[in-house]
This record gives C-alpha cells, sequence and structure tokens, in this order.
C-alpha cells in the first residue's frame, strides 16, 4: 500500500459545506475520503486523457 502523506490546504466554505452535505447522505464517511476520492479520479482522467492524446499524435504505436 502506498505511503498516505498528511496535507493541509483551504478551501472555500461553500466546498465544506458541500463536502459535509455528501457525508449527511451517507456517500463519504468522512472529508478525506471525499477528497481522496475526488483527486484519485482527477489524476486518473488526467492519465486517460495524456494516453488519448499520445495515441492521437501517433505514440505508443
Amino acid at each position: 500500500m502506498a505511503k498516505i502523506e498528511t496535507v493541509n490546504v483551504r478551501i472555500p466554505r461553500k466546498v465544506v459545506d458541500w463536502l459535509d452535505d455528501l457525508i449527511k447522505e451517507g456517500l463519504y464517511k468522512s472529508r478525506s475520503e471525499a477528497i481522496r476520492a475526488f483527486l484519485r479520479e482527477y489524476v486518473l482522467s488526467e492519465e486517460n486523457s495524456a494516453k488519448s492524446s499520445s495515441l492521437e499524435e501517433g505514440g505508443n504505436e
């Protein structure tokens, strides 16, 4: 398992309220869990986008 680091960030109150709503709805157990999930999806999306761009440009042949 990858080592997990602690990172402190400042985010707008509106985003914190939104995260708290997701927790209240039972979608996530904590703010940290929600943020990790969003970051994981973002990273995977960026990696897939980079692979697609590379293939469109003739890479990975």
